[in-house]
C-alpha cells in the first residue's frame, strides 16, 4: 500500500452481510461491511489502522505503546489488544473524569494489561499529560511510541485505504456510509474510493473545536504529502452529515437507542451507543428526509464498538427502558 508495510493481524476481507429484512422495509438494498467481526479485542475498525501503526512501532524499536481516547475508547481497547498480541506494554490516557465503575472498554483495557491514566479536563494540555506519562515509563526503560487518537494519522489511514480496496472489489457502485469520529476512517475510504463509482457519506459523531470540513483538507493534504497522491480536493469534495450529533459525543439518546433496537430487532445485529448506532439513526433521519433515495445500495461499515452498550450512562438509560419486558418469577 503505498509502499507501506503492516503487520498482518486480521484475515481480510470482512464479510458482507445482506440486510434482508431492512432492505424490505426501508425500499433500499442495506448491506454492512462487518470490521465488527475482526479478529480479537472484541474487533472493531481500529484494528485495521493499529496494523500499520504497530508496525511502524516495532520498527522504531518501541516497547510500550501510548493513546489517548475517552474514558471508554474503543481504540484504546483495541490498541491494548494489539499491545498484549505482540508482547508490548500500553497506557491509555484519558482527559475524563472516572464513571464510577470499571466497567466497558475500560474495564478491558485492564483485562488486556493497559495502564488506564484518567485526568480531570480542567483545561490542561492533553499533549503535556501524555509526556508525563512516557516520562515516567521511559525513566524506567521503556521506548514509547505515540499513537493518536482513533490511530487517525497518516499512517492509520491507510487500514482503511486498503478497505476502500475492498469495497472496490465487492461492489461495482453504491452508497458507503461510515461513523466519522476523528477522521481516519473516512479519510482511508475518501482517497481509495476517489477514482470509482463507489460514493462515500461520513456521519458526524462528535463535536469539531474547528471546522470539521477545514480540518479534512488539512488531515487530506498531510496525507497527500505522506502517501505521494497525484489529485487534489476542496472542501466541496467531502460529504459529511453535521446535523445528527443527537445530544453530543457518547451523550445517551433515545433517539439512538431505538435504532439499536430496530436494527437488533429487524437483523439480529447489535450498534453501539457512540458510533454505529448513532450512524444508523442518522441514515433513517436521511431517508425520512429524501436525503438518502429509495432503491440505493446503501453499505453501512459496522465500526464494531459492542463495549459500549455496557458503559453506566448508557447501560442506565437501556435498563430504564428494557425492564418492562423483564418478570422476576418466584
Amino acid at each position: 500500500m503505498f509502499g507501506y508495510p503492516k503487520q498482518s493481524c486480521l484475515h481480510l476481507p470482512t464479510p458482507i452481510s445482506y440486510l434482508s429484512n431492512l432492505s424490505d422495509r426501508l425500499g433500499i438494498e442495506f448491506y454492512m461491511k462487518r470490521d465488527d467481526l475482526t479478529e480479537f479485542g472484541v474487533g472493531g475498525n481500529k484494528l485495521r489502522k493499529l496494523e500499520y501503526l504497530i508496525y511502524d512501532a516495532k520498527e522504531k524499536g518501541a516497547t510500550m505503546l501510548i493513546t489517548v481516547g475517552g474514558a471508554q475508547t474503543n481504540h484504546g481497547r483495541l490498541t491494548a489488544a494489539v499491545a498484549a498480541k505482540n508482547q508490548m506494554k500500553c497506557a491509555i490516557v484519558a482527559m475524563d473524569d472516572y464513571p464510577g465503575i470499571l466497567s466497558s472498554n475500560m474495564l478491558l483495557d485492564r483485562i488486556f494489561g493497559a495502564y488506564v491514566f484518567l485526568h480531570k479536563p480542567d483545561g490542561t494540555p492533553l499533549m503535556d499529560v501524555v509526556e508525563r506519562v512516557a516520562d515516567k515509563f521511559e525513566s524506567q526503560g521503556e521506548r514509547c511510541y505515540f499513537i493518536p487518537m482513533g490511530g487517525s494519522n497518516e499512517i492509520g489511514a491507510l487500514g482503511y485505504y486498503e478497505c476502500a480496496q475492498e469495497l472496490k472489489q465487492e461492489f461495482k457502485s453504491g452508497h458507503v456510509i461510515v461513523p466519522l469520529g476523528s477522521m481516519g476512517t473516512y479519510m482511508g475510504l475518501f482517497c481509495g474510493l476517489h477514482d470509482s463509482d463507489l460514493t462515500l457519506t461520513g456521519i458526524q459523531i462528535m463535536p469539531y473545536e474547528e471546522d470539521i470540513y477545514t480540518y479534512a483538507c488539512n488531515y487530506f493534504n498531510k496525507i497527500k504529502e505522506s502517501w505521494h497522491l497525484d489529485f487534489d480536493v476542496t472542501e466541496e469534495d467531502f460529504d459529511i452529515a453535521t446535523d445528527y450529533l443527537y445530544g453530543g459525543y457518547n451523550v445517551p439518546s433515545e433517539t439512538v437507542r431505538n435504532a439499536i433496537y430496530d436494527m437488533a430487532r429487524s437483523e439480529a445485529i447489535v450498534l453501539d451507543p457512540c458510533y454505529t448506532g448513532k450512524t444508523y439513526a442518522a441514515l433513517l433521519d436521511m431517508l425520512n428526509e429524501g436525503k438518502i433515495k429509495k432503491d440505493e445500495t446503501i453499505i453501512f461499515i459496522h465500526t464494531g464498538g459492542l463495549p459500549g452498550v455496557y458503559t453506566p450512562s448508557h447501560q442506565k438509560a437501556f435498563e430504564a427502558e428494557l425492564m418492562d419486558g423483564v418478570t422476576i418469577l418466584g
